[in-house]
Parts: C-alpha cells; sequence; structure tokens
C-alpha cells in the first residue's frame, strides 16, 4: 500500500468552457491550460492545476491525488495490475487511473514538473487581543477575488460507506480523522486524511457520505486568509453567483467556511484557518450534528449536499 500526500485536483464536465473560466476567475482561480475540449484552472501554490473542466455534459467527472513519488506509482499499478500511463495535463508526470465503487473516476499522479508560484497580493498582518504586530501602519483589503492556493477536500456521495472507506484506504492509505453516526453505531461517512506521519496535514482530503446514491457534494479550496476570503464574497455577490453557505466556522475541522455554486449547479467552498492533524491524533466518533453544525454563522441550509 502507498500513502497519497494530498488531493490533486477534481475534474468536471460542462457546455461551456468560457462560462465556466468566467466563474472561476471571479472564485479566484488563474488559467493553467486551455484547450478546445478542455479547461485547467489552477491556484496561487506552485502546483500545476486544481480545477479541471471538460467539454460536455454537465457533471462531477473524478478526482485525483498526489503520490510521493513515480516509484510509488509504479508500485500502486503493480500491485492492482494497472498501467502506469504518461500524462498529457500541464506539468506531465505519470498517472495510474482507477475506478472507484461508485463509478467516480480516481486518479493518481506523480513525477509533475511544478510551475512558479503565483504571488499573492494579499499579504496581510493582523492584529488580535493577545498580539498586535502591525503597528504604524493600516490595514487595507485590495478588493478583487479571493486567492485561491489549492484544493483542499473533495466531499464524495457514496452508495455504502463502509465500501468507499475500505477501497480508498486500502489503496492510498487513508486515515481517519472524525466518523459521523447518525446514531449510535451506525455510521454514515467518515472525514479521511493523509497520513504522512508526523507531518500534520489537512483535518481531511476526502468524505465519502453514504446516502446510497454516488453523486457529487462539494469541492474545498484553502484560500489566503480571512479577509481574503471575504473580498471574495463581495465579488462572487456581486457578479450574482448562487450563494449556497456561510459565512461560517466549522466544527470538525474548524475551516472558516463559505460555500457557493458553480453556473451548473456544482458546490465549491472557499476555507480557511483549519485544523492540522498527524499520527498523534487518534480518531473520533461524533454525532451528526456535530457535522452540519458550526460554531458561529448560518445554519446549513437544506440545500448542502443536493
Amino acid at each position: 500500500m502507498i500513502k497519497v500526500t494530498d488531493i490533486a485536483y477534481v475534474r468536471f464536465r460542462a457546455p461551456d468552457l468560457d462560462e465556466m473560466e468566467k466563474f472561476l476567475l471571479e472564485f479566484g482561480l488563474h488559467r493553467a491550460e486551455r484547450r478546445a475540449d478542455k479547461l485547467f484552472m489552477r491556484g496561487t501554490d506552485p502546483l500545476p492545476f486544481a480545477h479541471v473542466t471538460e467539454l460536455g455534459e454537465p457533471g462531477f467527472a473524478g478526482l485525483g491525488f498526489y503520490a510521493e513519488s513515480v516509484a510509488d506509482l509504479e508500485r500502486l499499478g503493480r500491485e492492482f495490475g494497472l498501467p502506469v500511463e504518461e500524462s498529457d495535463a500541464p506539468g506531465g508526470g505519470r498517472i495510474v487511473r482507477f475506478t472507484d465503487p461508485n463509478g467516480f473516476p480516481v486518479d493518481v499522479v506523480a513525477g509533475q514538473t511544478a510551475p512558479e508560484a503565483i504571488a499573492l497580493k494579499r499579504r496581510l498582518v493582523h492584529n488580535d487581543g493577545g498580539d498586535r504586530p502591525r503597528r504604524g501602519v493600516p490595514l487595507r483589503v485590495e478588493p478583487g477575488p479571493s486567492q485561491v492556493k489549492r484544493l483542499g477536500h473533495c466531499v464524495i456521495n457514496v452508495k455504502d460507506f463502509r465500501e468507499s472507506e475500505a477501497w480508498y484506504k486500502e489503496r492510498f492509505g487513508l486515515v481517519t480523522s472524525d466518523e459521523i453516526e447518525i446514531a449510535p453505531g451506525a455510521p454514515i461517512g467518515a472525514f479521511l486524511r493523509c497520513d504522512r506521519g508526523a507531518t500534520h496535514v489537512d483535518h481531511h482530503t476526502l468524505f465519502p457520505v453514504g446516502t446510497g446514491k454516488p453523486g457529487f457534494n462539494h469541492a474545498a479550496f484553502e484560500v489566503a486568509n480571512f479577509d481574503d476570503l471575504m473580498a471574495g464574497h463581495q465579488v462572487l455577490e456581486k457578479s450574482g453567483r448562487r450563494h449556497e453557505w456561510g459565512v461560517g466556522r466549522h466544527i470538525l475541522g474548524s475551516q472558516i467556511f463559505d460555500y457557493w455554486r458553480d453556473p451548473w449547479g456544482h458546490t465549491v467552498e472557499h476555507w480557511t484557518d483549519g485544523d492540522l492533524f498527524n499520527n498523534e491524533t487518534p480518531p473520533n466518533v461524533v454525532g451528526i450534528d456535530k457535522l452540519m453544525g458550526n460554531q458561529w454563522g448560518p445554519e446549513a441550509p437544506p440545500s448542502m449536499g443536493s
């Protein structure tokens, strides 16, 4: 078994690449590459791309993870009898292609050429009640879209939670941060994170939810900070984009969140200030109230996850 190091990208289909790019630029992504039938968008981190749109009927088209090395990819391919192919996506590298139990395409990539980071325009220094590092300088938040750094996690609806959990853990070495129960002894899903030993990683990278029917739930993109998130909120609001939920702070994962819908109804999230766990953090079991609750902010709408 290998252990993936992070989520790499999410893939969608849409009938209009121009409209998708317009939305994603407002959302805070940057064009990595545009082809006749495909759009690749990236964040500011030095990673090739985080969001792919393929020309076609609207829908979710899969996700990808990073492996630590091409050697890991080759081990993965041998173990599951799958070819290690050359990738023609931005950054190149090698790729192994799976299909999960719900029919979702799942890629694992390694050996990509990393682009230069995109410089952040909003590098803000914040004072709070305990620490006041900004002295003699006013804070001014430059208007404009959020600065999306990277893809942080993906949530998928699955037909059988335990089946999907086992599939992803056995192939990619994911571990549980929080398992969610709808009643004692009745799990419905789990926040799964990458296992990088003593290195701290995001509270979750993948969350399979056992809804009984496969489907896309949402994808979450990390932004620079809270002011950056709010600046982006204002841009999307003024553009008339469909707002879903937020702004608030989750209980599980602790992120400040803001959810929006793209032009074809896919939910995409801005988030910042999430928890980081490592192998000293034990798994936890909580009720569904902790999943849908928040520490502050509005209640979740009924449309979330659909």
